[in-house]
C-alpha cells in the first residue's frame, strides 16, 4: 500500500477518480434542510386551513350585508340575542326577557275553590268547573229536568224553611245542593219567585241500577239505621220508600267497622238502591235539611252537574290502623288526619262560610254520634262485602 510522507495509509481512487468510498444521494446538511422546508410547509397549510375556517365562521355569523343572524340564547332557542353581532364595542343589548306564561283566569278560579282540600282526593282526583259558568249550567240543567215528563211536579220555586234542593246525578255519583238564587225581576221589572238555581256545593256519592229516579221529598232521618244485609249507616235520611242517603254501610254499629272496600267504590254505581256519601257530607244532610227537603234523581253520564265532580279518598284495605274509620267522621277518637274532615267537597264561598260558622259555635259537633268502639274492624275477605 502506498503510503503519504507522514507514513499513513493513501486511499485508493476509484475509476473515476473519487476517493475509496463512493456517495450515492445528498449529503446529511441537504436531507436537513430538506425536512426543514416540508414541516414550514406543512404549518404554512395548517395556518390557512385556521383562517379559512374562521373566515367561514364569521360569514355565517354576519351576512354579506353587514347585518347580524339571530344567535342561540343560552336556553338553546334561536332569537334570544345577547349581544349584537356588528353592534359598536361596549353596545351591549339587553337580553330579550323570556315571556310570562298567560294566567288562566278560568284555572285561577279553579284552584281557589279547591284550595282548602284539594289534596285529600287521594285515590280520584276532582274534577271542578269554572265558578264562572255553575249558575248557568244550573239553569240549563235543572229547566231540561223540568221539561222532561218524568220529572212531572219539580219545582224550583224556592219553599219556606226549606233551604236547599237536592239533585242526585245516579250515573255520574254526584248530589249537587242548589240553594235559592235570591230572586230578580223580568224585562219588564217585574218580580221573579227565588229558585233553587244557585249551585252550593258538590258531593261524591254512589248510587246503584236499583235507585229510582223521579222527584221527591224527604219524609224522616236516623242517626243510625239497619240497612240490608244486615249493616248499618250513619246518618240516613230517608228519601222514598226503601231508599235512603246514607254513609257508606258499616258491618256493625260501630265506627270503626267501615265496609273500607265499599268506601272505595264511591263515585260509582255499587249501592243496593240508597246514595252512599262521605259521613262529613250525609251529617250535613241530616244536620241541615230539614224533613221535606225536595230530592230529584236523574241520569246524566256525561255532565255530573254544574259544579264538576268531587275526588275520592283511598283506604288501604290492609291498613288495620285506619281501614275501619271513614276518613271525614268527625269523631275525635278517628285515627285519620283532620284534614280529611273536610272530605273532598266542592264548595261556594257561602257553603265554605257555613262550614267554619257551624265549627265555631260548635253546631257541627251536636249531632255526632257517640263512640263505641268494638277495637278492630271485620275482615271483608272472611265476611263478604254488604250494603
Amino acid at each position: 500500500m502506498n503510503q503519504n510522507q507522514q507514513g499513513r495509509p493513501q486511499r485508493r481512487k476509484g475509476a473515476s477518480g473519487q476517493q475509496g468510498r463512493r456517495r450515492t444521494g445528498p449529503s446529511r446538511a441537504a436531507r436537513r434542510r430538506a425536512r426543514r422546508r416540508a414541516a414550514t410547509l406543512r404549518m404554512l397549510l395548517c395556518l390557512v386551513a385556521v383562517a379559512v375556517c374562521l373566515a367561514g365562521a364569521i360569514w355565517i355569523v354576519t351576512d354579506h350585508e353587514g347585518g347580524t343572524t339571530p344567535q342561540v340564547g343560552a336556553t338553546g332557542e334561536t332569537g334570544q340575542v345577547s349581544q349584537t353581532v356588528n353592534a359598536p364595542a361596549g353596545d351591549v343589548a339587553e337580553p330579550t326577557p323570556t315571556p310570562e306564561p298567560t294566567p288562566d283566569p278560568a284555572a285561577e278560579r279553579i284552584a281557589q275553590v279547591m284550595a282548602r282540600n284539594g289534596d285529600n282526593a287521594t285515590l280520584n282526583a276532582a274534577e271542578v268547573k269554572d265558578p264562572d259558568t255553575w249558575s248557568a249550567n244550573a239553569v240549563e240543567i235543572l229547566e231540561g229536568l223540568q221539561a222532561d215528563p218524568e220529572y212531572e211536579g219539580l219545582d224550583l220555586t224556592v219553599q219556606e224553611g226549606y233551604p236547599y234542593l237536592l239533585a242526585v246525578n245516579r250515573e255520574a255519583g254526584v248530589v249537587t245542593v242548589y240553594a235559592s238564587d235570591g230572586g230578580s225581576t223580568d224585562a219588564d221589572g217585574n218580580p221573579v219567585e227565588a229558585r233553587y238555581t244557585k249551585p252550593y256545593m258538590a258531593m261524591i256519592c254512589s248510587g246503584g241500577p236499583d235507585t229510582p229516579t223521579g222527584y221527591y221529598n224527604t219524609p224522616v232521618n236516623y242517626q243510625w239505621r239497619l240497612l240490608a244485609g244486615p249493616c248499618y249507616g250513619q246518618y240516613a235520611t230517608r228519601i222514598w220508600d226503601a231508599y235512603l242517603f246514607h254513609s257508606v254501610p258499616y258491618y256493625t254499629q260501630h265506627k270503626d267497622d267501615l265496609e273500607y272496600v265499599e268506601f272505595n267504590k264511591l263515585g260509582t254505581q255499587a249501592s243496593l238502591g240508597c246514595i252512599r256519601l262521605m259521613v262529613v257530607d250525609v251529617k250535613w244532610i241530616f244536620d241541615t235539611c230539614p224533613i221535606g227537603t225536595p230530592v230529584v234523581i236523574y241520569d246524566d253520564a256525561e255532565n255530573p252537574g254544574p259544579m264538576g265532580k268531587p275526588g275520592t279518598i283511598y283506604i288501604d284495605p290492609d291498613d288495620e290502623t285506619y281501614r275501619g274509620w271513614d276518613p271525614t267522621d268527625p269523631d275525635t277518637s278517628n285515627p285519620w288526619d283532620d284534614k280529611y274532615l273536610t272530605g273532598t267537597t266542592i264548595r261556594s264561598e257561602e257553603a265554605w262560610a257555613e262550614w267554619d260558622s257551624a265549627h265555631e259555635d260548635g253546631s257541627w259537633n251536636n249531632t255526632i254520634n257517640v263512640t263505641d268502639l268494638q277495637g278492630y274492624s271485620t275482615d271483608y275477605k272472611v265476611e263478604g262485602t254488604r250494603g
